[in-house]
């Protein structure tokens, strides 16, 4: 019989500290639905003023950690001090990423390591630790953001080691689901188009909004509200039979 789904229940997102990231934006629509929200970033203190605003905003509670996500000790530090702080940790998202738009003959051993560490390994570490609680309450859902150039072989504005390290989120989120799917958890990825923040290589001028939406099938590029969306249903009680998905929300520029 699966686990009741609390009704105070938690989400931690990581990465969730930038001005115009997806990961704030997320955070405060998912406070708007009632979710408590931790914070893990690499700044601690944006961590904990973002948490400040939303719990001051919406009403729930919040906190906010510092960590390097490419440390384990350090993500699981992190964790640990939301999960004494906060109610029931039901969710957690993992967004901390950076991009790369090396050309691959320019790729050097620094760059690959920089960006598996991050976009990677980041996502193992924070899983792993946040679904050892999980299996424990017998109901956890996670969501990591993969990206379009992971299934279309970049062309967007990073290049290889990125969609290397994305496509290996589309992989690892398959298999931690197969393996935990009895336990009560749910794993899938989002795998975001073009969208507008400061990732993809500062603020988007419109011509340059204009010419990455002609890929896609829709007049405009995608929004963090986008994904916002996205990452609520995915980790909401009624997402409760979808597992080792990978959701696109591109705007139609990656059909299967």
């Amino acid at each position: 019989m699966a686990t009741a789904f609390p009704e105070v229940r938690t989400v931690v997102l990581t990465g969730a500290a930038s001005p115009r990231g997806i990961g704030r934006a997320s955070a405060h629509f998912l406070a708007e639905q009632g979710w408590n929200i931790g914070i893990i970033d690499l700044d601690a203190d944006a961590a904990r003023a973002v948490a400040a605003e939303i719990a001051e905003q919406h009403g729930v509670q919040a906190a906010g950690a510092g960590a390097n996500v490419a440390d384990e000790a350090q993500v699981r530090a992190a964790y640990d001090e939301l999960e004494a702080a906060l109610p029931q940790i039901v969710a957690l998202v993992n967004l901390a990423g950076v991009s790369s738009p090396v050309p691959y003959l320019e790729v050097t051993a620094d760059e690959w390591k920089r960006v598996m560490d991050i976009n990677m390994n980041g996502v193992h570490y924070a899983t792993r630790r946040a679904v050892e609680s999980m299996v424990e309450h017998g109901v956890g859902r996670v969501v990591s953001l993969s990206s379009v150039s992971a299934q279309r072989g970049g062309g967007t504005f990073s290049k290889t080691v990125y969609s290397a390290a994305k496509a290996g989120v589309i992989g690892f989120t398959r298999s931690v689901a197969r393996e935990l799917g009895h336990q009560g958890i749910t794993v899938n990825a989002i795998s975001p188009g073009p969208i507008d923040t400061d990732i993809m290589g500062g603020t988007l001028t419109e011509e340059r909004k204009t010419a990455m939406a002609a890929d896609g099938v829709l007049p405009r590029i995608g929004t963090p509200r986008d994904i916002a969306a996205a990452i609520a249903y995915l980790i909401s009680e009624d997402a409760g039979f979808v597992t080792g998905q990978t959701l696109n929300v591109d705007g139609g520029l990656y059909m299967h």
